[in-house]
This record gives structure tokens, C-alpha cells and sequence, in this order.
């Protein structure tokens, strides 16, 4: 399909630079296609949803991987930043660089406040990828990339305003629990662990997965045609004990509900060799755009995407490309905020078929 077809115009004053305070006080637009928009907040769930749902929740943590220091080259110096955005080894990540052209093979880079990260540039790619083999790794590598790096924000953010201390919290779920992305799954930043309780009080189950999610989703589409694009893989694991809940719902009545685009790239994943859910662990580059046929997810909750981007496309498969073009219209009509701290919306599966 033509990637022109998920463009629409939003006004620069629509991407939110922080959340709802508190996170459950959000709007969230609710989409049943063919059916009026609803206009309601967050903490509307409890009405919404009904005992034997699940919810399936996205329990990644945010490592602080925006890392700033010094490259060494000789006698000479200059101030470089990396995007940590993949786990290669124990010892190695892949990272987006700026600027890269101040990087050769083999550099040495002092990194952090004090300098005292050490690594080599081990490998260039294009776009301002290299890799960096690190002195340190494993466990104490992990420790120490937290208590020097910062919170990888959007750029769609950090280019309006720096980096903050509440970030840190800001920018993590309240289940976050697995070390691994670096970026976060932002629809989960709407739920507190009040609202959560009440879900679960009202027979709401709470189901985890982790999908480490890579700073590869804030790359722009460059091609002009969806089946030109090349998706970035990000690696998860959705268990056999899940799996096992999860069908029982399922066969109880239950609707299954993704809290974001990842949670839902997950399980549509590990639906697609025989289409039942299956237990799922490594590498998912699954692209969804209009003509997927979803086996597993009932509605999704997510926040807003920007324009020709790969999740305004998912939203568009899922709910229907009309659909979602009026409900975005009417989003940025009545000043809902859009993207990573933005506002989030709960989309209903269309039928099958309806609009494939």
C-alpha cells in the first residue's frame, strides 16, 4: 500500500512534552467501528471492561540508554551521544550515534558524567548506526549503563525540551520488571497501581508478556510503499503458562485486550505459524497493516501516532483505515495529545474482512 494513504496533518502543539498527572487521568477515545466516538478517560476501563476480560500488559523496563561522553582518537577529542537500541552480547550494543560522522573503527569513547564507561567503536552501519564493544558486560555492564545513562526520549521530545529527573519514573510502567528496552511501551504509562487493583477487584485478569521495544520505533519510514519497508526486530517471549491463561479466557467468554502496539505484535506473532496462540521466545519483525488477519487480540488500548508511521498503520489494520482517519480527525479536532506521553484511545477489532 502507499504510504501517503496514513498521512494526515497534526498540528506541532498536539505531541505532548509530559503526561496527565495523575497517568489515569487521561483521555482515551473509544473506537467500536461503525459506531459513534466515545469521548472518555482512562479510568473509564472499570466501566468498559467486564469480568473475564484480560488485559495483556507489556512489563518491559526502560534501561536509561541515552549515554554522552568523549570520543579519543590521539590527542584529539570530541563530544559524541549514543541511543543504545540493541543487545548484541554481554559485552556489545548497537546504537544510533550523534554525530556519526565524528566516528571511526576502533575509536575509544570515555562515557558518562565521569568518563568512567569505557568502549571501542567495533562497527559502522548506515544512518548513523555503529556497534560498541564496552569494557564491561553482563550484569555489571547493565548497572552501569543505568547509573550513567539517561532516558531515551522520543526526539520528537527531546527536541523541544531536555532530558528531566522525572523522566526516570515518568517514562517506565508501574509493572515494568524485565531489563531490556529502550524505549518504553507507552501505552502502559496510563495505569496506576490503584487502577490496576480495581481492574483486578472487578475480575479483570492482568496478564504479562515482555517485548523489549528498540529505539528503531522512532525511526521515520523512508520508502514509499509499505511493502518496501524493512521492520526493525525486537525480541520477546510470551510464555506457556500465559499462553494456557490466556485460551482459557478466551474460552470462558473473555475478550483478549493488548495494552499497546507491542503487546499486540507479540501475540498476533505467536498466532501466525498455525493460527492459535502458541508460547512464543525470540525475534518478532512483524509488520501489520491493513489485510492482517488478526487471530488473537479483541481491542487494543494505545495512545496516538504520528503520520505514515508503521503504528498508525497497525491502528488502521486493526480498526479500519476510515475509521481510524476519523477518529484521529476528531482527536486533533478536539485537542486530545498525541504520541509517548499523550493521551490514549481503546480500539475495537472490526470484522474480519469488513475493510481488508
Amino acid at each position: 500500500m502507499r504510504v501517503e494513504l496514513f498521512d494526515f496533518d497534526l498540528p506541532e502543539e498536539r505531541i505532548a512534552l509530559h503526561p496527565a498527572e495523575p497517568r489515569d487521568s487521561a483521555r482515551m477515545l473509544v473506537v467500536h467501528p461503525g459506531q459513534p466516538l466515545e469521548d472518555r478517560q482512562v479510568t473509564d476501563l472499570l466501566d468498559i471492561l467486564k469480568p473475564g476480560d484480560v488485559l495483556v500488559v507489556n512489563d518491559t523496563k526502560v534501561l536509561p540508554a541515552e549515554l554522552r561522553g568523549t570520543r579519543i582518537r590521539g590527542e584529539a577529542r570530541a563530544t559524541v551521544s549514543f541511543n543504545l537500541h540493541k543487545r548484541v552480547d554481554s559485552h556489545t550494543w548497537r546504537a544510533f550515534a550523534r554525530p556519526a560522522k565524528r566516528l571511526h573503527l576502533l575509536d575509544r569513547l570515555e562515557l558518562g558524567d565521569d568518563g568512567s564507561l569505557l568502549a571501542t567503536v567495533a562497527g559502522k552501519g548506515e544512518t548513523g548506526e555503529v556497534t560498541l564493544a564496552f569494557d564491561l558486560g553482563g550484569a555489571e555492564l547493565d548497572e552501569a549503563i543505568k547509573a550513567h545513562g539517561a532516558m531515551p526520549l522520543p526526539p520528537y521530545i527531546e527536541a523541544k525540551r531536555h532530558t528531566e529527573e522525572r523522566d526516570k519514573t515518568d517514562y517506565q510502567t508501574v509493572y515494568a520488571a524485565v531489563d531490556g528496552a529502550v524505549a518504553a511501551p507507552t501505552a502502559g504509562l496510563h495505569f496506576t497501581q490503584a487502577l490496576l487493583q480495581k481492574l483486578s477487584d472487578l475480575g479483570v485478569s492482568i496478564e504479562r508478556v515482555t517485548l523489549h521495544v528498540g529505539a528503531g520505533t522512532f525511526l521515520p519510514m523512508k520508502a514509499d510503499d509499505t511493502d518496501d519497508h524493512v521492520m526493525h526486530a525486537e525480541w520477546g517471549e510470551l510464555t506457556e503458562a500465559s499462553v494456557h491463561r490466556l485460551r482459557g479466557a478466551r474460552a470462558q467468554g473473555g475478550r483478549i485486550v493488548a495494552v499497546g502496539t507491542t503487546s499486540m505484535r507479540l501475540l498476533e506473532t505467536a498466532a501466525r505459524t498455525t493460527g492459535e496462540l502458541q508460547p512464543f521466545i525470540g525475534e518478532t519483525d512483524i509488520f501489520i497493516t491493513p489485510g492482517f488477519r488478526f487471530r488473537v487480540v479483541d481491542a487494543l488500548m494505545t495512545n496516538f501516532h504520528l503520520p505514515k508511521s508503521t503504528l498508525f498503520m497497525l491502528v488502521s489494520a486493526f480498526a479500519g483505515l476510515e475509521t481510524m482517519q476519523a477518529a484521529y480527525a476528531h482527536a486533533i479536532r478536539f485537542k486530545y495529545r498525541f504520541y509517548s506521553y499523550g493521551d490514549s484511545s481503546l480500539l475495537f477489532r472490526q470484522e474480519q474482512g469488513e475493510e481488508e
